[in-house]
């Protein structure tokens, strides 16, 4: 079975996933629909869907990943502030 196409950051090569530690938040409950991350490869992150841990990943720089995060925090914040 051919393994899923992976979605890299550029210059990334795919073998740079291999000894990935993939976590899940702890209040993705267990139902399965979340999103894992590995935080422990050199200079990268990765995510993939919990329910396809086969499938594509998706591969950021760490200054790719801290953006992403901040950008979904203030988008967060900003959709609380509404009425």
């Amino acid at each position: 079975m051919m393994d899923a196409p992976t979605q890299l950051a550029s210059d990334v090569e795919v073998d740079q996933l291999d000894g990935a530690v993939w976590q899940r938040s702890s209040e993705s409950g267990t139902h399965g629909n979340c999103v894992e991350v590995a935080r422990n490869l050199p200079d990268l992150v990765a995510m993939r869907d919990s329910k396809d841990p086969d499938g594509p990943k998706l591969v950021l720089t760490v200054n790719a990943w801290t953006s992403l995060l901040n950008t979904v925090r203030q988008g967060f914040s900003g959709a609380l502030d509404q009425p």
